[in-house]
């Protein structure tokens, strides 16, 4: 049975995304044992590493900092190589730096920067919240089985732009494209909340279960 280590650094939606992951692993009949953890011991012995984020960048990351977590998924991810997905503010923490509140560092393990979100048309909103529907920039193994098209749910003023366009798997379009979900080697991470898309957040979330990057 793998052990999927699911970062508990007081972001906020653990609890969903933990009840999603265990019944994406149902639904493939996946052995998968879905622990929600801030011991890095465990975090640095997992075979999957997940992090959520709900929130502001610069206090996600303080928040994060302080579980002292941050090595041990380091020894993981790129010690290893385990598959690794950020959700929300998770995906954001992946860039170089966010500039929301200041300039916060991030992990920088996909160069580039979160930005707040400027729609082109000034009746389009902030947050961006609700369905949206995503569009791929290329093929990728975790969204295999999921249309290009398909809606997912947002909840979001600020977005990661990659130094690397590469680095893009999907965008979505609010007054302007941003990006939705990049991906390079073993690390993944989507703006979106796959917990709350109802079948395709599920097929994301099983997909990741089963990537062998």
């Amino acid at each position: 049975m793998q052990t999927v280590a699911l970062i508990d650094y007081g972001s906020g939606n653990l609890r969903s995304a933990e009840k999603a992951l265990r019944e994406a692993a149902r639904r493939r009949a996946l052995d998968a044992d879905i622990v929600v953890t801030a011991d890095p011991d465990l975090v640095a012995k997992a075979d999957r590493v997940f992090l959520p984020g709900v929130g502001a960048f610069a206090s996600c990351r303080a928040g994060l900092d302080a579980t002292g977590v941050y090595e041990a998924m380091n020894q993981a991810v790129h010690g290893r190589g385990v598959p690794f997905m950020g959700i929300c503010v998770g995906h954001q923490l992946l860039a170089t730096e966010g500039l929301e509140f200041g300039v916060t560092p991030g992990l920088d393990w996909i160069q580039g920067q979160v930005k707040k979100l400027e729609p082109d048309d000034p009746s389009l909103t902030i947050p961006h919240m609700g369905w949206n529907a995503i569009a791929f920039t290329r093929a990728h193994a975790l969204f295999a089985g999921i249309e290009d098209g398909a809606h997912m749910y947002y909840a979001n003023s600020f977005a990661l732009t990659p130094s690397n366009p590469e680095d893009v798997v999907a965008t979505t379009d609010h007054g302007g494209p941003f990006t939705a979900a990049v991906a390079k080697d073993n690390v993944a991470g989507v703006q979106f909340h796959p917990e709350k898309s109802q079948a395709s957040g599920l097929a994301l979330l099983a997909n990741f279960l089963e990537w062998r990057p």
